[in-house]
């Protein structure tokens, strides 16, 4: 070492360093820098760890740049990435744009950045998506729940919601307005957030031990930062593995998640969901209760109408059968009236015959005929007739009767004719 050469301090080197490294990648002078997140901590600030993207944690000496963005700056990124579904987390492939820092203290040179290339980060989310849908699908497991059999008419049904939001007021308003008795078993969860994944994978995983008929998963519209969660490999797998049919009804129209092209069903809107379960309880009502019920209505109807008719047709042969038999006894006593008129007729000539035959019998014997030809009737004191000298006595009264009256005598003597 000459006499001449400059000794610098400790401090003085940093100062140096960090005057050097300023003036081409300092404040006035940022730069890009590319890179795999290796682990982020946050607190108001956040920390990330980048390395070469494509290096592994086994290679000891793949580069490590400490970069951080101050919570000012950061405010707003964090808002705009979760805007656009982002969070950022370990493996993503990032593009940080900012300059370097020396920090003297701990001999640390970091990179303090400001923004961050969203576009960049968003076709790297949207790759690491298309890995896991296909190695779901490479394992079978992106119609895994699809082939799992279903009750016909699902009315025990598992909910994995956030109670009080507006997608699972909407999802349960459909059920219970519906008519039709559903028993919502309901497993609390968050929906959104980094604590949503292992929740929604241990709600799924209750019910399924429960014993319901499907499992809904619902989540109302939001950002996608809001619904990053159901991109989750873990709760793609969760809903895989159930053994139930689960049903997924998350986020607005447009709106397409992982955990929706795993699950048995997915509709549009939590609402939609809600609609698509009553109507499958109703189209198996219509099928089993009111087409059958329906159907034996109308044989009913048929059978009281051909009684009906059978009825009316009895009714109308019944009164044909009176009438007629009304007419033919009408003639048959107008017949017997004839009959009888004449027989009567004839029965009033012969008695009328028969009594003046009569008459002139008894003519022939009426004693005023007697009396008028000169015979007399005589009669005791008791009225009776004397029929022979022994009917009286010498001295008797008699009456005796004449044809114009009688008188009275008596009896002096009696006389008789030998016999």
């Amino acid at each position: 070492m000459s006499d001449t050469e400059e000794i610098l301090e400790v401090g003085a080197f940093y100062q140096l360093l960090t005057a050097r490294l300023e003036s081409a990648y300092g404040r006035r002078h940022p730069h890009w820098v590319r890179g795999e997140i290796a682990k982020v901590y946050e607190k108001g600030h956040v920390y990330v760890d980048l390395v070469d993207a494509g290096s592994t944690s086994s290679d000891t000496k793949r580069p490590v740049l400490n970069a951080h963005c101050w919570a000012t700056p950061w405010a707003p990124l964090k808002k705009k990435l979760a805007a656009e579904g982002v969070t950022l987390s370990a493996g993503l492939i990032v593009n940080f744009y900012g300059y370097v820092d020396v920090y003297a203290p701990q001999g640390k040179i970091g990179f303090t950045f400001t923004q961050i290339d969203v576009q960049g980060l968003l076709g790297d989310v949207a790759r690491r998506r298309q890995e896991l849908i296909a190695r779901l699908t490479t394992e079978g497991l992106l119609d895994a729940n699809k082939k799992v059999a279903m009750s016909p008419v699902p009315l025990r049904v598992g909910l994995v919601a956030s109670p009080g939001t507006e997608g699972y007021s909407d999802f349960t308003g459909q059920l219970l307005n519906s008519g039709y008795g559903f028993d919502i078993v309901l497993v609390k969860s968050a929906v959104q957030g980094e604590a949503a994944p292992a929740q929604i994978v241990a709600a799924i995983e209750a019910l399924d031990e429960h014993g319901v008929d499907i499992i809904c998963v619902v989540r109302g519209g939001g950002s996608k930062g809001d619904l990053v969660c159901f991109d989750d490999e873990r709760v793609a797998r969760a809903i895989a593995a159930s053994s139930t049919p689960v049903f997924t009804g998350i986020g607005h129209t447009g709106d397409e998640s992982v955990a929706d092209l795993v699950a048995h069903t997915r509709a549009i809107t939590p609402t939609k969901l809600g609609e698509e379960i009553a109507a499958i309880a109703a189209g198996w009502h219509d099928r089993h209760v009111r087409v059958p019920a329906q159907r034996v209505l109308d044989a009913t109807s048929e059978i009281v109408d051909e009684a009906t008719e059978y009825v009316a047709e009895r009714r109308r042969t019944m009164i044909f059968a009176v009438r007629d038999r009304l007419r033919a006894e009408q003639r048959h006593l107008s017949s017997t009236r004839s009959g009888l008129l004449v027989h009567s007729r004839h029965l009033l000539a012969t008695s009328a015959q028969l009594l003046s035959s009569h008459r002139a019998l008894l003519s022939a014997y009426d004693p005023k005929r007697r009396l008028a030809q000169g015979w007399s009737i005589v009669t005791g004191r008791d009225g009776v007739v004397v029929k022979s000298l022994d009917g009286v006595n010498v001295g008797d009264s008699v009456s005796v009767l004449v044809s114009d009256g009688s008188f009275e005598s008596t009896v002096s003597g009696k006389s008789g004719v030998a016999p």
